[in-house]
């Protein structure tokens, strides 16, 4: 089970949103680049970047902040980024500068041929962000819900050729009330790619139930506000999930 901390970008700063809220951040560092560098000495071996700025501009807000993680970190591990990531130029110019892995979210939902062609021009590299509440994806940084069951949409998507799908439940994204193994699962069984999860991560507890499922296609987890507010400690989490998969190997 991969673990990986999100540093998600408002202003150049490192904040946490409840449930997608821009206007209910917690800045929990001003030097996202020291931040990246923490994660990275306490085990990560993926970081999952979010321009919180771009994703409601629709285009790059946070791209020198971007650079300065990458220049700190983007040689030692995979880095992969979402928000505001519109054409295929802007992915071209972000994978150049050492993204190993692009995410398109509201844009894959809005213009699904924009996805297909991201996938084709740049296979392997291309994540899709399916954020849902109550089986339905919504789009506009949260903002809007849509008519879109998420396991349709992920398997139309699968066919185009994203690497994996990040499955963020919005309900619970932020607000450290666990991760919703169910839906993620049903998920992840639907697809033959694998499926991350995203949102609710609170302790060990939830670990544990990521790692019982793994089998099922839930390759990994991203993680935030635990492991910035305590109630996870990263090292300690990352060291359990690779126990459980070496007693489960």
């Amino acid at each position: 089970m991969l673990l990986i901390p999100a540093i998600d970008l408002k202003d150049g700063y490192c904040v946490r949103l409840r449930q997608g809220d821009m206007d209910d951040a917690t800045v929990f560092s001003e030097d996202p680049r020291a931040m990246a560098r923490h994660w990275l000495d306490q085990g990560a071996r993926r970081l999952h970047l979010v321009d919180l700025n771009g994703a409601i501009a629709g285009k790059p807000k946070n791209e020198a902040v971007i650079r300065a993680i990458l220049d700190e970190v983007g040689a030692e591990i995979p880095v992969q980024l979402g928000g505001g990531i519109r054409d295929l130029d802007t992915i071209e110019r972000y994978l150049d500068a050492g993204i190993s892995y692009i995410i398109i979210g509201t844009a894959a939902v809005k213009n699904p041929g924009f996805l297909h062609d991201a996938c084709s021009a740049f296979p392997g590299s291309i994540i899709v962000g399916l954020d849902a509440k109550d089986g339905k994806v919504a789009v506009d940084g949260w903002s809007k819900l849509t008519g879109h069951d998420v396991v349709d949409l992920a398997k139309k998507f699968e066919d185009y050729g994203v690497e994996s799908v990040i499955y963020t439940d919005i309900g619970r994204d932020g607000m450290l009330s666990g991760v919703n193994i169910e839906a993620t699962v049903k998920l992840a069984q639907s697809l033959r790619i694998p499926v991350i999860a995203s949102g609710g991560i609170t302790d060990l507890t939830d670990i544990d139930a990521l790692c019982e499922v793994e089998s099922e296609g839930v390759i990994g987890a991203i993680t935030g506000r635990a492991i910035y507010e305590g109630s996870l400690d990263f090292a300690a989490a990352q060291a359990r999930a690779d126990a459980l998969n070496g007693e489960a190997a």
